[in-house]
């Protein structure tokens, strides 16, 4: 399967990217690809690693922990230092929290992560599941 994603304008107005992916495995290198695509795009090269790391930590929740047949990746352009990636899957039920990882636990670290390399973080309940978010930013505006 290739990515088909293409910009668009999210429901704020904000130019966006969005792609909805099984829930597989190879559905997270996707995720990563679409947010490095959208970050390039808005000249935010800066963030590129950090918001296609948080993307993969989202991504893989849902994978392997959602138990739902798809999921929703997006990534918005909230102004011209700061994306919001996201991912949306339908299970209201399974609401993902930090946990202390062993140091040799192979699982766990994720949610701490995207906490560390995320301005902001945050979830949303839908009437139909739930949205993971984090906000990354630029040290300062593009030229």
């Amino acid at each position: 399967m290739t990515l088909h994603a293409r910009p668009t304008t999210h429901a704020t107005g904000l130019p966006a990217y969005t792609e909805t992916l099984p829930a597989l495995p190879e559905s997270v290198g996707k995720s990563r690809r679409l947010v490095r695509l959208a970050v390039t795009t808005w000249s935010l090269e800066a963030l590129a690693d950090d918001a296609a790391l948080i993307a993969s930590e989202l991504a893989t929740n849902a994978v392997q922990h959602a138990n739902v047949a798809s999921f929703r990746i997006t990534v918005i352009q909230l102004d011209d230092r700061r994306v919001r990636v996201a991912v949306i899957d339908t299970k209201e039920t399974f609401v993902p929290t930090p946990s202390a990882a062993e140091p040799d636990a192979e699982q766990g670290r994720g949610l701490g992560l995207v906490a560390a390399l995320a301005h902001a973080t945050g979830q949303e309940p839908l009437n139909w599941g739930k949205r993971m978010w984090a906000d990354v930013q630029c040290a300062s505006p593009r030229p």
